[in-house]
């Protein structure tokens, strides 16, 4: 009877660490979602500016061709 209370207590601090792994976990997505479409695109469009010219360029190629193969 001993061994079953110990794998009893074993599941339920798993099932306790899960419950709150997809706290954190659903804590953080909220945090992530909580942007504004402006603050996105700002944060796109610094650090589409950070990258060099020839990887600008390569990246618009890479888009235009993935436009046009639809």
């Amino acid at each position: 009877m001993k061994s079953i209370r110990w794998w009893q207590a074993l599941g339920l601090a798993g099932l306790a660490g899960m419950a709150a792994g997809g706290a954190v976990i659903a804590r953080r997505e909220r945090v992530r979602r909580s942007y504004t479409p402006d603050q996105i695109r700002d944060r796109l469009q610094q650090r589409y500016a950070e990258i060099g010219a020839e990887a600008r360029e390569e990246a618009t190629a890479d888009w235009r061709a993935r436009r046009s193969g639809r």
